[in-house]
């Protein structure tokens, strides 16, 4: 009907229509009917709305909520993370600083303390390989500067071995710092973005965002994440520790070979001042031996010209007597008979010639004794120059060197 009546309105709108009143009852019924049934669906959708809106907008607060917790605790944790891997990056500049200071002292010891008592050790060996002689000898001081030459090389080769494992623990904890210097890095921009987002507006938000554009590029899973910096973490506490152990055997080594070489020093002066006793002794000892020869060969020259004068007067009185005895070899007649007289020059002619044969082996063993003496006082002479040779290497040479380096 009402389909009819529009046709009807529209066929005859320029003309005066009369409706009947049950088309105007209809008419309006419909339109009331079709008005509150179109604001029923409109409650509807307005109810719908409004429990989607608030329904949306409790899930929107939860999920803020639930996100601004998680990004609080991420935020906690990179903080943390952060704080940890400060800590140990102060840590190793500490121990790589320490560590260096460890290789200077090395380096001083080595270059100073170790080479200079080197030189030292070497010189006197050197300079003892000057003595003279029987002085010449394999004695307490050689067994000890041999014994202090061994003891400075291995030291030297010790420390030298220490140097060159600090100088790769020093690559090792800056490698570990550079690794820390680039994560903390990336937790400090993360840090800045988490902050960024925790304090961000829906008002200052650009278009692209609003249309919901973004770009998602995230490499790394949470416990990727958490163990890349764990593992940084342990490394350098690993290496702090490793630093700390090597820089206390470093402290042991210098400590320890300061002592040996100290020990080993004073156990080579002391075998040096007997030494130097011993042979200031023998020294005396020869001097004094010397002097007694010189004057055993003074009194041993004079006995020997007493004795060639002695020989001198003998052998004159014994040629009187053989002059007597060939006088009277001469006599004729009755008188060359052999009498008393010429009995006892011959006796005495004996007794003289007994006395100047014993007189002259005297003097031949004085004179041989003499010749003795005089090789026995060079000799002396000669071992007591070897002797001040020797004094002059051990007391004024190696003494002095190393006295001074004390």
């Amino acid at each position: 009907m009402n389909l009819s009546l529009n046709n009807r309105v529209a066929n005859n709108s320029s003309s005066t229509l009369k409706f009947t009143k049950e088309e105007w009852i209809s008419n309006n019924e419909h339109r009331l009917s079709c008005s509150k049934a179109q604001r029923n669906s409109a409650d509807r959708l307005i109810f719908e709305v409004k429990r989607i809106a608030e329904s949306a907008a409790e899930l929107i607060k939860e999920n803020k909520e639930e996100t601004d917790y998680r990004l609080k605790e991420n935020l906690k944790n990179i903080e943390f993370s952060k704080d940890e891997l400060f800590r140990i990056q102060k840590n190793v500049t500490l121990e790589i600083d320490a560590l260096l200071v460890a290789i200077r002292r090395i380096c001083n010891t080595l270059n100073n303390e170790f080479e200079n008592a080197h030189l030292i050790c070497k010189k006197c060996l050197f300079a003892r390989e000057h003595r003279l002689g029987i002085d010449l000898v394999h004695d307490d001081v050689q067994k000890e500067l041999y014994k202090e030459n061994d003891l400075i090389q291995r030291m030297k080769d010790l420390l030298f071995r220490v140097h060159e494992q600090s100088l790769e623990q020093v690559r090792k904890l800056k490698a570990i710092l550079y690794h820390m210097n680039h994560d903390l890095q990336g937790k400090e921009y993360n840090l800045k973005i988490h902050q960024e987002n925790l304090n961000s507006k829906e008002s200052c938000l650009d278009q692209n965002v609003r249309q919901g554009k973004f770009n998602h590029n995230t490499p790394f899973t949470l416990q990727e994440w958490e163990m890349q910096w764990r593992e940084v973490f342990l490394n350098g506490t690993k290496e702090i520790n490793t630093t700390y152990t090597l820089r206390n055997y470093i402290d042991k080594s210098l400590r320890r070979a300061a002592d040996d070489l100290c020990k080993q020093k004073q156990l080579t002066d002391d075998a040096l001042r007997r030494r130097i006793e011993q042979t200031s002794e023998a020294k005396i000892k020869l001097e004094h031996e010397h002097s007694e020869i010189i004057c055993q060969t003074k009194t041993l020259g004079a006995q020997i010209r007493k004795l060639e004068k002695t020989i001198a007067e003998k052998e004159d009185s014994m040629a009187l007597v053989f002059t007597h005895l060939n006088n009277c070899s001469q006599k004729n007649g009755p008188v060359s008979l052999y009498d008393v007289y010429d009995g006892s020059l011959v006796s005495e002619a004996v007794d003289q010639r007994k006395i100047v044969t014993e007189l002259q082996r005297k003097l031949c063993e004085a004179q041989t004794c003499m010749r003795s003496m005089f090789k026995i006082q060079i000799q002396l002479e000669e071992d007591i120059n070897i002797k001040n040779n020797t004094l002059k290497i051990d007391e004024v040479d190696c003494m002095t060197i190393r006295q001074i380096v004390e």
